[in-house]
């Protein structure tokens, strides 16, 4: 195969077809493409047109750039192909003059992780691993479970119990995955689903597995190709588990290495207040510190997060920023996004909340093009904005709710309660 896997930490090689996450180090692993990765701007732009479905898929339309497997192990929805939107409401809220947001929410279980899900179960069927299993806040699962059936392959996954929103649960429950809810929060699913992993012989498809990471840099090349492969200024984008800032910033560095590109964006990561492992090792400099994560935004609820290392090598590459915001920014700045006819779950919106916050402390200059990711569909959640809009969240002001209004069944009150709106 025309790649390698070697140590982000200490630089050792691993053989490819060998089930590894880590090095012996501990360290995480990088894929290091070999000098079959090329692959030009036309050529991607023309498999757009294909009707073929290892083309049509915002991922593998990138295969040179991501993962170079024979075809025949590829499976694919096909994932990617999200939209890049503009609003006037969302620029003017954060404070600039133009804003874009690509939706990955718009991936086929609804949520970035299946950009990575498609290449992790493609080198798993690649692998020939029977078994796959992986922790979740509760988007990982759903894309897991989604794959796994698709390729038939057993699931496993490891839930925090009572810190999973139904929307996501209902998919991994949907796709046939065997459920575990742990009594626990996610560090504590990620702990034992990596034991199970090793002493059972299952594959994990957690973002530690460094082909999971492969697939979602192809966010970076796909955003590229909707600005007709011109820069932005800036990534804003939520973290957790760190799998994402990791893979965009490493997908950008490819290209600019290679000369594909005429320079880098700068990429600012924001985290969740009572989830900001990273915002604490970057603010004060010291080493990442795991902490007990809590915040309504649970697809970011997450305190030791397993793609520390690769985040702050392309945190350092891209000049990049970390910035925390509480979870009343990060409702605010939902209900923001939902009302413009856009929509998203409330980790997604913390991009949002974060930059409104950058713009304020004059880091993000108003003419600057930036780039803002959603990661997860309004629907992941439903519960949280039924809550927001009935002003049940204790302690936020929720200024932007909808309130439902409650009507006798008789027309003189129908059209009273139209007539006052």
């Amino acid at each position: 195969m025309s790649w390698k896997l070697i140590c982000i930490r200490c630089g050792l090689e691993w053989p490819t077809q060998e089930v590894r996450y880590r090095c012996a180090c501990g360290g995480t692993l990088d894929v290091v493409l070999g000098d079959g990765s090329k692959l030009s701007f036309e050529e991607a732009d023309r498999r757009l047109m294909s009707r073929g479905s290892v083309d049509r898929s915002g991922v593998w339309r990138f295969r040179e750039w991501v993962l170079p497997l024979p075809s025949e192990h590829i499976v694919t929805k096909p994932e990617g192909n999200t939209n890049l939107y503009s609003s006037r409401r969302v620029a003017s809220y954060v404070g600039l003059d133009e804003v874009w947001m690509k939706h990955e929410g718009e991936n086929p279980t609804g949520s970035f992780k299946d950009r990575g899900m498609t290449a992790g179960v493609s080198a798993a069927r690649w692998l020939g691993m029977e078994r796959v299993a992986c922790a979740s806040t509760g988007n990982t699962s759903a894309s897991m479970a989604a794959y796994a059936a698709q390729a038939g392959m057993k699931a496993f996954v490891f839930v925090p119990a009572g810190q999973i929103a139904y929307g996501k649960l209902s998919q991994a429950l949907a796709y046939g995955a065997t459920t575990l809810q742990i009594a626990g929060d996610f560090d504590d699913a990620m702990r034992l689903v990596e034991q199970v992993s090793a002493s059972e012989g299952i594959y994990l498809l957690n973002s530690v597995n460094p082909y999971r990471i492969e697939g979602q840099k192809s966010i970076a090349f796909e955003i590229l190709q909707d600005r007709q492969w011109s820069v932005p200024d800036w990534i804003v984008l939520p973290g957790g588990n760190l799998g994402n800032n990791a893979a965009i910033s490493k997908g950008f560095m490819e290209l600019y290495q290679a000369g594909r590109i005429p320079r880098l964006p700068r990429i600012a990561v924001v985290q969740a207040e009572g989830a900001n492992p990273l915002y604490r090792a970057w603010t004060t400099g010291r080493p990442l510190q795991p902490m007990r994560a809590e915040t309504l935004a649970t697809a970011i609820r997450i305190g030791d997060p397993v793609s520390f290392d690769r985040s702050m090598r392309g945190l350092n590459a891209l000049n990049g920023v970390v910035v925390s915001v509480d979870d009343a920014q990060i409702l605010d700045a939902k209900a923001e996004v939902d009302a413009a006819g856009i929509g998203a779950e409330p980790a997604s919106c913390a991009s949002i909340a974060g930059l409104k916050a950058l713009v304020r402390d004059g880091v993000i200059g108003v003419g600057q093009q930036v780039v803002a990711v959603l990661t997860g569909h309004l629907l992941k959640d439903p519960d949280s904005v039924v809550k927001y809009h009935r002003s049940e969240w204790p302690g936020v002001q929720c200024r932007l709710a909808n309130r439902p209004r409650s009507v006798g069944a008789t027309l003189p009150e129908v059209l009273a309660a139209i007539r006052e709106s």
